[in-house]
């Protein structure tokens, strides 16, 4: 999987990666040469006393040397270059890929996990390219130049490199065989670690309110222990591997001193020959070690490219249509008028023993105010999110204008709707920043109308800079009711067809609440609206009140209709309030 996803990354940048492996050829053969010429030197030179050929080899090395160290730098630069823009592309298309994923492959895969993939993931990929660039490309070049170049000096002596060599290997591939378990591992623990932080973090203030900093510090301590134990597993494989190559190395040596030293006594071999075959011995063995630290790597490695893999080839269960339908077709021809239909909808979680929503069929018209009700886990929000294709229907049909969402381009369709979350997130950035995400193009004046219809006018006046007042990530400076109220704005300055409240006013007190949907009317006089909401008196004037339970419509109406006919829904109205307020 890691040399599949990398030659899939590396295809644009070939020319440089030719380039690398040239200038790492050049250096690596420059640094083999060397040492024969340091052994001419001592056996020629140095014995004979011949300065000149003394200073005319030096010379020539100093070249070699020279030429090498610029190739290596060469080498090592474009290698960073590229293994940073092949982390670039990684971390792009998974971030693309995952903005492409509905709430389905979201919920399956987990934000933790999702943002360990984008980060520390694509992290060990991109150390493994840099150090293939750099250490991989070198190795097998100066393994079979030292033994060709060991041959060269002695022969005998380079029997030894029939033992040296399997002995390493096998100690290599032991390592391996035992790290690959616990670099898997590994990964998983540092993605539960994520999601207790993640959670933690979110949820301080409940942590707090609810004094349970002692429990939440347990938890993740638990989480922290585990991926510490694991981590302590494989730091002792690699701490073992380095000791263990440097005194299979320094036996080595030994070895060729030994017997060395009986061949240059017999007049078999000189000291110069001797050195470079040392020299050679230790490029080989460098090799290996080399090797060694690139074999500590790839299994963890080989592991994260899975796991980004898996997210780049998983499809989102939200797909573009073949043959889209234009907007302009919408309503013979006149353009949309934003017209909602369920026809026969169910929806069912992947794994789930039955589905959410079933065989839901109701009309939102134009101009008209449709409210949805019902106990908690009744479905209302999945319904809600069926409209702007968070997910899709397993069964059934969601028109706008008669036509099915799955014909429409999620572009166009977005462009109709003006959603309001359950959970009113806001962007790092400005007010002006986040009323704008519903219409890049909002000029002042249609922020501050927006803001006014919202209710949230007068607070921002308030603020220093007022539109251009700082937000931070999640809108934590604003409180629940301030958050809900901009979050409304954003979809009222993009003057959509559909409006979709999703249990939009629950933070808002009833006069805030009366005040915002008072303004509301002539702004979503000629749109669709759709409003889930636990609050009766936020529904009571509604067109059309839609009762759920278990996923179900058991009751429509009006607000009088229902409480008179419909006993579930009365049982919500008199757990609000009176008969009497009700009626």
């Amino acid at each position: 999987m890691l040399v599949s996803l990398a030659r899939r990354y590396l295809r644009p940048y070939h020319v440089p990666v030719a380039l690398l492996l040239v200038l790492q050829v050049v250096a690596t053969l420059g640094s083999l040469y060397l040492p024969s010429l340091n052994a001419d030197i001592i056996n020629d030179g140095v014995t004979q006393g011949d300065t000149a050929y003394v200073m005319r080899v030096g010379g020539w090395m100093l070249a070699v040397s020279l030429v090498q160290v610029v190739c290596a730098v060469g080498a090592v630069f474009l290698g960073a270059r590229v293994a940073t823009a092949l982390g670039r592309d990684l971390r792009r298309d998974l971030f693309d890929s995952v903005q492409g994923f509905s709430a389905r492959e979201i919920g399956s895969f987990g934000a933790p996990t999702l943002i360990t993939r984008t980060t520390n993931d694509v992290q060990q990929v991109m150390m493994v390219v840099l150090m293939t660039f750099t250490i991989l490309v070198v190795a097998p070049i100066m393994m079979i130049g030292g033994l060709f170049m060991a041959l060269r000096e002695d022969p005998s002596l380079s029997m030894l490199l029939l033992v040296v060599v399997p002995v390493l290997g096998v100690a290599v591939g032991l390592l391996m065989w035992r790290m690959v378990p616990y670099f898997r591992d590994m990964q998983r623990r540092i993605d539960s670690v994520n999601g207790v932080l993640r959670e933690q973090i979110t949820g301080l203030r409940v942590v707090r309110a609810f004094v349970r900093e002692r429990r939440e510090a347990e938890r993740f301590d638990v989480a922290n222990t585990r991926l510490y134990d694991v981590s302590l597993g494989a730091g002792k494989l690699m701490a073992l591997a380095f000791p263990l190559v440097m005194l299979i190395m320094s036996l080595s040596q030994v070895a060729v001193l030994w017997f060395g030293a009986g061949e240059v006594s017999a007049g078999e071999l000189q000291v110069g020959s001797l050195i470079a075959f040392l020299s050679y011995l230790m490029f080989i063995l460098m090799a290996v070690m080399m090797s060694t630290m690139m074999v500590m790597m790839i299994p963890r490695a080989s592991v994260a490219a899975g796991r980004i893999d898996e997210v780049l080839r998983t499809e989102t269960s939200v797909v573009e249509p073949a043959a889209p339908v234009s907007l302009v077709a919408l309503s013979d021809g006149a353009g949309p008028r934003g017209r909602i239909e369920l026809r026969s909808v169910e929806f069912g979680y992947p794994g789930a023993d039955e589905p959410v929503l079933h065989d839901l069929s109701f009309v939102a018209e134009p101009g008209k105010v449709t409210a949805v009700v019902g106990s908690t886990g009744s479905g209302k929000t999945t319904l809600l999110n069926l409209v702007p294709r968070l997910f899709d229907a397993t069964g059934g049909q969601v028109l706008v204008d008669g036509v099915d969402v799955r014909d429409l381009r999620t572009g166009d369709l977005g462009s109709l709707l003006g959603l309001v979350p359950q959970k009113a997130f806001l962007f790092s950035g400005t007010v002006a920043d986040n009323l704008r995400y519903g219409k890049a193009d909002a000029t002042e004046a249609e922020m501050w109308e927006a803001l006014e219809v919202a209710q949230a006018r007068e607070f921002v006046e308030a603020l220093p800079d007022g539109l251009q007042a700082p937000v931070a990530q999640g809108g934590t400076t604003f409180s629940g009711g301030q958050r809900q109220r901009l979050a409304i704005a954003r979809a009222v300055v993009r003057r959509p067809r559909v409006y979709l409240f999703d249990d939009s006013f629950s933070a808002l007190d009833y006069a805030t609440d009366a005040r915002l949907r008072a303004a509301l009317r002539p702004r979503t006089a000629d749109a669709a609206v759709i409003v889930v909401a636990q609050r009766v008196a936020t529904i009571r004037d509604a067109d059309q009140i839609l009762v759920l339970e278990h996923g179900r419509i058991v009751g429509r109406g009006t607000h009088a209709e229902l409480l008179e006919n419909n006993e579930t829904y009365a049982e919500i109205v008199t757990s609000q309030m009176s008969l009497e307020e009700a009626a």
